[in-house]
């Protein structure tokens, strides 16, 4: 192990449980021999919940299948973080499932997002325009691209079984994680057609960050790059919504992922909207853009405030629920939302539809027709 990786490891080592939480319904199952799959994503947290988990299901002579699972983001993925989970399912003698999104990486699914959310404001389907990225509201980075994924792949392989998945959350990471339960029914290992169920099972949810550093060391657990060579306080994309700045700028110092930076800049001024709410990744590495990329900077983010207060005068009577329209507007009113239209597409540099107060009367009065659940059965239409 490198100078580097002890370094990181606490001088003075705390009193160290290391338990391995498990509820009631979860050591059932396991007793049955249901089979287990520990998702890992090269991190210091989805490690040690491997090595301490592989273990525990020693200790209580479980029978069933494991196997540890990768779901690969794709180009915003740190380039070893494939290979740490690789050597970590050797370590450990297990296989490593690796699932990926058929219709895309996450960068891709950020551009398609964009493009589809571009196509609904020009037809007046939303009535604010709608950032590219995922949010920590939002987080269907997670939702799509790892437990949608992951679970198909676990349906298809353990059919007609009740199916452990093993996450490596801590209560100590956020407000919402400290809520989390031991475990709870995964809705998506629920399939029918498979005659498959399953939980979510969180066994380190009590672990502290010193805990992890720890018990990686004592067990000879190498740490990602991301940690020693760049200094980063955790392992996720290289460029995540939820990431510190001080995160940001280690992955950024990463020859690797500084193509992706790029790319994921040039989203950001192509749609005026920052990559995080009031942090834009523009700022993070502006020595890593071109000359063309910086120049626009400043303008873009004019350009994001003339948006924003343009759509601040929209009255929230107006705006949508759950994608439809709750009254017609006045024409007073779409006279005021057809002003708004024009400036946000001009701050966007889009072009669009509906940009007379007749117009937007008349496409108002149509989605309030389309949501007549007779008229939406009858069109096809499911939702906007």
């Amino acid at each position: 192990m490198s100078l580097v990786q002890l370094a990181l490891y606490p001088s003075e080592p705390p009193v160290i449980r290391y338990s391995a939480e498990c509820s009631d319904e979860i050591l059932t199952h396991l007793s049955q021999g249901s089979p287990v799959a520990i998702g890992v994503s090269g991190g210091k947290d989805s490690s040690a919940l491997a090595v301490r988990t592989m273990s525990f299901l020693d200790d209580i002579a479980h029978a069933g299948p494991r196997v540890l699972i990768h779901s690969d983001l794709g180009s915003i993925e740190w380039q070893s973080s494939l290979s740490v989970c690789q050597d970590l399912a050797d370590r450990l003698g297990v296989e490593l499932v690796t699932v990926r999104r058929k219709r895309g990486d996450l960068v891709q699914r950020w551009r398609q997002r964009w493009a589809d959310n571009v196509r609904r404001y020009a037809s007046l389907a939303c009535v604010q325009l709608i950032l590219p990225w995922s949010t920590p509201q939002m987080r269907f980075c997670t939702s799509e691209l790892k437990v949608q994924v992951i679970c198909q792949e676990l349906v298809q392989r353990f059919p007609s079984s009740v199916i452990i998945s093993a996450s490596g959350i801590r209560r100590q990471e956020s407000t919402a994680r400290a809520k989390a339960p031991v475990s709870r029914i995964q809705s998506h290992l629920v399939r029918t057609r498979f005659g498959t169920s399953g939980y979510d099972w969180h066994p380190i949810l009590g672990w502290t960050d010193a805990e992890v550093f720890e018990f990686l060391q004592r067990h000879n657990v190498p740490l990602h790059e991301a940690y020693t060579r760049y200094g980063s306080s955790r392992l996720s994309c290289a460029f995540c919504i939820l990431a510190s700045r001080a995160d940001l700028l280690a992955s950024s110092r990463c020859e690797y992922n500084q193509n992706i930076y790029r790319q994921i800049v040039e989203l950001e001024l192509e749609s005026t909207f920052s990559f995080q709410a009031g942090r834009w990744l523009a700022d993070v590495a502006p020595h890593l853009l071109s000359r063309h990329l910086r120049e626009q900077i400043l303008n873009v983010k004019q350009r994001a405030l003339q948006r924003e207060a343009a759509e601040a005068e929209i009255p929230k009577s107006l705006l949508y629920t759950a994608g439809w329209p709750t009254r017609i507007p006045s024409w007073n009113e779409a006279a005021l939302l057809a002003n708004v239209r024009r400036r946000v597409a001009k701050c966007a540099g889009i072009q669009i539809s509906f940009v007379e107060p007749e117009e937007i009367v008349l496409r108002y009065q149509e989605l309030m027709d389309l949501q007549s659940p007779r008229t939406a059965k009858q069109l096809g239409v499911v939702s906007l």
